[in-house]
């Protein structure tokens, strides 16, 4: 009978400890009438079930209306390198269809990454052209959007030797310098339901939100010793190149986005790239050079302030999520891969 009872007692106290976990986990209403999820209920899993947490390395909540499946999941909050819609090393993009490919520009100009109606995404590159070689090594130092009529830019700070202790990341929003304190979940937003930067660690890592448009995650990198040694960067000794990586997850993009990424989300997009091919270099520096971090003048640039599309033109979709359960491509352009 002790026995008995003492596994009553266990059985509803896991009860009750799973019922506070449900009552404890967010939940959010999609009230977008575009979105498959419209006017559903999204509850966040017991396995994270808030969108933020003390600790910069677990997993939180990621509530997308935006995706048919209309469920929350769980998600690192650092920019993945090896996801669909990342910009990392010098610089290696993975696109929306998920092939991997080069884009090298050119050191000290500008260029554009994402260029749809209602937002305009430009990368700045800083590199060197070692002696012998015939183009430049490149990296993204720099972002800068346009939403709307408003501007936003981030970039990494020029840094002699790296130092963990030191944050190399600067902001500004409509010309304006921005202090965001460092530490992990400091955070700084234009209004409640406008762009919103977040630190996800206590230095040099931050989540940028758009809301209904994009989520972007950014970490500051150096150079490394190794990595030079690796790639004979012949990285100089007053300079350790810090630079960007970044991973963007897109909520709603018209079929006719451009830039040198968005390009890759295009319902028809034909890439390129040969498979097979180690280091495969997608060209493109006239079509989307820009004349600056914050313009919108490239040769293939749609972006208008105004940001009006269509619904036809619109594809509501989660890029960074894909069911791939029905076979080889996903439909929208997008390859599936194990």
């Amino acid at each position: 009978m002790e026995i008995l009872s003492s596994n009553c007692l266990l059985i509803i106290l896991l009860c009750f400890v799973a019922g506070v976990t449900q009552i404890d986990a967010e939940s959010r209403t999609c009230t977008n009438r575009n979105s498959p999820c419209f006017l559903k209920r999204i509850t966040c899993p017991s396995e994270c079930p808030t969108s933020s947490s003390t600790n910069s390395k677990a997993k939180v909540c990621y509530i997308n209306c935006n995706s048919p499946l209309c469920q929350a999941e769980c998600k690192n909050r650092k920019a993945n390198c090896n996801s669909p819609g990342a910009a990392c090393l010098d610089p290696r993009f993975i696109g929306g269809d998920g092939i991997v490919f080069y884009f090298h520009g050119k050191r000290n100009e500008h260029f554009s990454l994402v260029s749809d109606l209602n937002l305009q995404i430009n990368a700045h590159f800083i590199g060197l052209r070692p002696a012998g070689r015939t183009r430049d090594y490149t990296w993204i130092q720099a972002l800068g959007i346009l939403v709307d009529s408003h501007s936003f830019s981030l970039e990494a700070t020029r840094a002699v030797a790296w130092d963990d202790e030191i944050d190399h990341l600067k902001f500004s929003y409509d010309g304006k310098e921005l202090d965001i304190p460092e530490g992990h979940l400091s955070a700084w937003n234009f209004s409640e339901n406008d762009l919103k930067v977040e630190r996800t660690s206590n230095r040099n890592s931050v989540v940028v939100t758009l809301p209904e448009i994009a989520e972007i995650l950014v970490n500051v990198v150096p150079i490394t010793k190794e990595d030079d040694r690796i790639h004979n960067y012949q990285i100089p000794s007053d300079d350790c190149f810090a630079h960007l990586e970044v991973q963007f997850r897109f909520f709603g993009l018209s079929s006719k986005v451009e830039g040198v990424l968005g390009q890759t989300y295009q319902p028809d997009f034909e890439n390129p790239v040969k498979p097979g091919v180690a280091m495969p270099v997608v060209g493109g520096e006239d079509k989307y050079r820009t004349t600056s971090l914050l313009s919108a003048d490239c040769r293939s640039c749609l972006f208008s302030p105004a940001g009006v599309f269509d619904q036809k033109d619109t594809l509501i979709m989660d890029y960074g999520t894909l069911d791939c359960t029905g076979g080889a491509t996903s439909g929208m352009g997008i390859v599936c891969r194990k």
